[in-house]
């Protein structure tokens, strides 16, 4: 039987990663083949260096101006289009409520999570939990929390961020996102031939999962191809 790969190399603090999540789903929603796709989230970080925990004693648009050297005012006016291009696709975010810090850690239990069959809706909490609700995902508590609630045994969770499991998966994802060329995300990879970067819309995620299926169907490796779209890398969303 034919079955499609599709690999996602994202962010759990990427406002386009969650985007491109919805859209993906939207686009699954109208494929024939849906039951047929298996979808892997793959690690990806915009800043490796970040701290677990950053201070947040100034807001988000404060911290967005300073890094795109901008007007406050030019910065929360970029925030309220994200906030409004995430609300046609059934998003709530609150960026007055986001705590930044490393999502190192939310990876490693994200690998877990697939692991014991729950990567999907792991990855839907921990998403929601940062930009919709405030949750700080460099706390490990947080983390045992939240994945908890999302299907993981509290005591697996807690024991991989007491360790050093699924650290080597983590830096591998990465590892082949900078052999691939990803240098922003979401980043879609369909059966390892088709090539799509960033939150496209679902149409475009359709017409790629068409495409897939028919080369993967045929035994074709196809035609190397991507499209851009809006991402998130180590300068920031665009």
């Amino acid at each position: 039987m034919t079955s499609l790969r599709l690999d996602v190399w994202s962010d759990l603090a990427c406002p386009w990663c969650y985007v491109g999540t919805r859209r993906l789903e939207a686009a699954l929603a109208g494929f024939e083949h849906a039951a047929e796709v298996t979808v892997r989230w793959r690690s990806f970080e915009p800043d490796p260096s970040a701290p677990r925990v950053v201070d947040a004693s100034s807001s988000y648009a404060e911290r967005l101006a300073r890094k795109y050297r901008v007007a406050t005012a030019q910065a929360q006016a970029m925030i309220d289009r994200m906030t409004a291009t995430a609300a046609a696709d059934g998003i709530t975010m609150r960026f007055d409520r986001i705590r930044p810090g490393n999502t190192f850690d939310a990876h490693r239990l994200l690998h877990l999570a697939a692991a014991c069959g729950h990567q999907d809706a792991v990855k839907e909490r921990l998403l929601r939990a940062y930009l919709g609700e405030g949750a700080c995902l460099g706390e490990p508590a947080t983390l045992v929390a939240l994945a908890a609630e999302a299907g993981l045994d509290e005591a697996d969770a807690r024991a991989v961020l007491d360790g050093e499991r699924f650290a080597a998966e983590v830096r591998a994802d990465e590892a082949l996102a900078r052999e691939l060329g990803v240098t922003g995300v979401p980043f879609f990879v369909l059966g390892g031939r088709l090539g799509v970067s960033g939150a496209q819309p679902a149409e475009t995620l359709r017409a790629a999962l068409v495409q897939a299926w028919t080369a993967v169907a045929r035994d074709d490796a196809g035609t190397e191809a991507a499209r851009e779209g809006a991402t998130c890398g180590p300068d920031g969303c665009a």
